[in-house]
């Protein structure tokens, strides 16, 4: 019988070993770090043999096929060993992807990606069609295949993810901007990186779309060499400030605020066109749709000063879009585990918005280093507490205090959903 290992049992990894248990394969599931209670249960209501706080080679290097969690990297002296016997390492939507034929409608970037796939979802529900959310949010995918029967899924994809996509192929790829990001994933190579976002359009024709932002510099020269080669096979809409606008309403009326937002909502709007959507249901959509949590979420106002939590905020590139949608003087919350960052693209963004800075990680040093030399308040924690009293503290009447990190959450919290729940409760109790 062919084996199946699957490394990581989170929700892409719980859902693989379910769904390739309902086909018939010997699964295996294997998790270094602790499966949570409900993955136990659903792993084991399906009779799906597992292990936790390990990873026992001699039950691993046996499979046939390994997926992977998007989480483990490459490096992983599993992975390596693996690797050198030639097993397939595939991700959890490779492997689901065998078992429907649902269209597949993908979006990736290093920004905007869980509010346009959320908008995406949104629009194509009103519009009354079978869809699944899938990827990065959502239920996991080989999950949805195994137990429901979409005729549409909106995937949101990672870089981690698409790294091990081989004979996947979406029928509309949208690719929203690239910028540094996940560096230390990627031997601190941007290059690597970028190319890893380009897989979304491995595979496809001129029966599938591609949507790109046209004024990203990466983008652009990227697509240039890929269409210079002939390496890129699917029909090209491109979207931008500078391209026919494709809303069916005016920016005004978007219920998405920030001229980010303005990009997000031009790419779900072609998208939805590409799948014949009527205009009055993608109108509709762009008025009422209400965002996402932990992106520029309004918390509370105490003693007239606005809280934002924008934890989603995990590298240098979110934290400037939502600095450059600040309209009142800001104290500025970031810091945690940092990824390569190169902090210069929000220098004149904070210069120019910001009274305080407060760095909330277990190391500050590259960020004191950074901003120093602004002339600025800096307030030095270690904790969220700490970070909302000081600022507390240092706001006036009249600014926002803004968390955007710049940095992942791993250093003190479990993840950027964990950060911000603690610090909308940090808020909520001044």
């Amino acid at each position: 019988m062919h084996r199946i290992v699957v490394l990581g049992a989170g929700e892409s990894g719980s859902g693989a070993a379910i769904l390739a248990k309902e086909k018939g394969f010997d699964v295996f599931v294997s998790d270094c770090g602790t499966i949570s209670e409900p993955y136990r249960a659903l792993l084991d209501q399906n009779g799906v043999t597992w292990e936790d706080g390990q990873h026992t080679e001699s039950l691993i290097l046996n499979a046939d096929e390994v997926v992977k969690s998007p989480g483990i990297p490459t490096s992983a002296p599993l992975i390596q060993k693996l690797m050198a016997q030639g097993t397939p390492i595939i991700s959890e939507i490779e492997f689901a992807s065998r078992y429907t034929n649902a269209k597949m409608i993908c979006i990736t970037g290093s920004n905007g990606k869980t509010t346009t796939t959320s908008l995406i979802f949104y629009i194509l529900q009103k519009a009354g069609l079978n869809v699944g959310l899938a990827g990065n949010i959502g239920n996991s995918l080989a999950l949805q295949v195994a137990h429901e029967d979409h005729d549409y899924y909106v995937i949101e994809l990672s870089s981690f993810q698409l790294d091990n996509m081989y004979d996947f192929k979406a029928d509309i790829a949208i690719l929203l901007n690239i910028t540094p990001d996940h560096l230390d994933r990627y031997d601190y190579q941007f290059q690597n990186y970028v190319d890893a976002k380009f897989r979304i359009a491995r595979n496809q024709t001129a029966d599938d779309a591609f949507i790109y932002w046209a004024e990203d510099p990466v983008i652009d020269r990227c697509l240039k060499t890929l269409r210079d080669n002939n390496a890129i096979g699917a029909t090209l809409y491109p979207y931008g400030f500078n391209q026919p606008n494709p809303l069916p309403v005016g920016e005004d009326e978007l219920a998405l605020k920030g001229r980010h937002n303005v990009l997000n909502s031009m790419a779900a709007t072609i998208a939805a066109k590409v799948l014949d959507i009527k205009n009055e249901v993608i109108r509709e959509s762009l008025r009422t749709f209400q965002g996402v949590e932990h992106r520029l979420q309004y918390v509370a106002t105490v003693k007239g000063v606005r809280y934002i939590n924008d934890s989603k905020a995990t590298n240098v590139n979110s934290c400037w879009y939502a600095l450059e949608s600040m309209t009142t003087p800001t104290v500025l919350i970031l810091g945690g585990k940092d990824k390569g960052n190169d902090y210069s693209e929000i220098d004149e963004l904070v210069r120019q918005k910001c009274h305080t800075l407060i760095f909330m990680g277990l190391h500050n040093e590259k960020l004191r280093e950074h901003f120093a030399s602004f002339g600025l308040q800096i307030i030095d924690t270690d904790n969220l507490h700490d970070a909302v009293q000081g600022a507390y503290k240092a706001a006036k009447e009249g600014d926002t205090v803004l968390l955007s990190p710049c940095c992942a959450s791993f250093d003190l919290f479990k993840s950027y959903e964990d950060r911000g729940e603690q610090f909308m409760a940090a808020v909520r109790a001044l």
